[in-house]
């Protein structure tokens, strides 16, 4: 039986202003390609529901997608700062923090690698361009294919990232404009770009708590190494 991986999704209009719930399909085909059965996570869920939606899914692909509340990390509001969520922000730091507490296998993506951080008290740069001295060029949105390879990263030679892709560079797409500032104690650093931004995380202790700053699942179906992350993690999910 395929196990059932929980995806978080971002909330906003069809063209004619209706609410919607909103997931890019390389996401799933990523994870049903793994041999899992993804299902979508709701960020609005009053608290009653939540709890029940996290004790039916194996485990959780924290999703990219807008940026996180400044307030949550002691940031400051910044002119590129958008997309806010409040709903999402709480709901991903319920269901991270049960999977830190049960140990339920989870993976980070873009705005996941960054909730992680977060959550365990971390704290991102509100721009990466505006106030990361040296910085690359991130974003690399939305007038760029978003498999384009922006640049390396350096992965750490002994690390799950380096074994699991078979490589201790990775050619990667870069999507985003915010990025790990402060890393959270409890938190691995696996892999840097160019200008040191950690581009890559795994939690100490846990079984399987690991994120990534690219976004993968656009690489995947042309990259075994790319692919090889969903793999590893539907297979964490299974051995839990």
């Amino acid at each position: 039986m395929r196990p059932v991986i929980g995806i978080t999704t971002q909330v906003n209009q069809t063209p004619e202003g209706l609410p919607q719930v909103r997931l890019l399909m390389p996401y799933i085909q990523a994870l049903l390609k793994a041999g899992a059965a993804p299902l979508l996570l709701p960020s609005a869920l009053p608290d009653e529901t939540w709890d029940a939606l996290y004790a039916s899914v194996d485990g959780i692909l924290f999703s990219g997608g807008g940026d996180i509340t400044p307030a949550r990390y002691d940031g400051q509001m910044h002119p590129r700062v958008n997309f806010l969520e409040p709903d999402r922000d709480e709901i991903e730091h319920q269901f991270l923090q049960a999977c830190l507490e049960d140990g339920k296998p989870f993976l980070g993506i873009c705005r996941g690698i960054q909730i992680i951080n977060v959550v365990l008290g971390g704290s991102l740069y509100e721009d990466l361009s505006d106030l990361k001295p040296n910085a690359l060029k991130h974003d690399y949105y939305p007038n760029y294919p978003r498999d384009k390879r922006a640049h390396a990263v350096r992965v750490e030679a002994d690390s799950w990232l380096a074994q699991v892709t078979g490589a201790e560079t990775l050619q990667v797409n870069s999507l985003h404009h915010q990025g790990i500032r402060e890393l959270a104690d409890a938190l691995r650093p696996l892999a840097w770009a160019p200008d040191d931004l950690v581009e890559a995380v795994e939690v100490l202790g846990h079984p399987f708590g690991r994120g990534v700053q690219w976004h993968p699942e656009w690489l995947a179906p042309h990259d075994d190494a790319m692919q090889a992350l969903f793999d590893a993690f539907v297979e964490a999910v299974l051995d839990a």
